[in-house]
């Protein structure tokens, strides 16, 4: 029983250390992935954990752009400082390598947007932005004639974005 209570509060813990060292929202799926490809804890667990990090208030998932990402909170911050100690170093250490793996793609996914709406006479607006810190550093609405041109500008955005970022902002300052 002790065993279980000491799995159950580790696995909180290491919860609360992923979410706060990746340092951006989270969407449940990216935090599931990245706990199921580390074989750290069940579906059925985790989704059981976040629930009870959410009703202690540890962590709290804010909306935005009709999407719900969990964050870490102040308390959730303290409790992770208080109980660090007790976090296994085999899986720290198997955190910050998948981490440094895949924090580019973890952040570029939150931080990138690339959509675009089609409109009744068929042309479309495509959306493209970047936020850093859920701060918006660019935000472009452009028309297209077509959901083709519409997908091609949405791909480019996301594989050239900061080359991007960077011309507009050289272009404005230059006129």
């Amino acid at each position: 029983m002790n065993n279980d209570f000491l799995e159950l509060a580790e696995n909180k813990l290491l919860l609360l250390y992923i979410v706060n060292e990746i340092k951006l929202p989270l969407s449940n799926l990216q935090l599931t992935d990245i706990v199921l490809e580390n074989g750290l804890i069940d579906y059925f667990n985790l989704q059981q954990y976040l629930l009870e990090l959410s009703s202690s208030n540890l962590v709290r998932y804010i909306e935005g752009e009709n999407k719900i990402r969990l964050v870490i909170t102040d308390k959730g911050k303290d409790v992770l400082s208080m109980f660090f100690g007790r976090l296994s170093e085999d899986k720290l250490k198997q955190i910050d390598d998948y981490l440094i793996k895949h924090m580019d793609s973890i952040r570029q996914e939150i931080s990138i947007k690339a959509e675009f709406q089609s409109l009744n006479d068929g042309t479309c607006i495509v959306n493209l932005s970047m936020y850093e810190n859920e701060v918006p550093t660019i935000e472009i609405k452009i028309p297209t004639p077509s959901q083709k041109e519409a997908e091609v500008l949405c791909s480019k955005w996301k594989k050239s974005y900061l080359t991007m970022k960077d011309s507009i902002k050289n272009i404005l300052l230059s006129q």
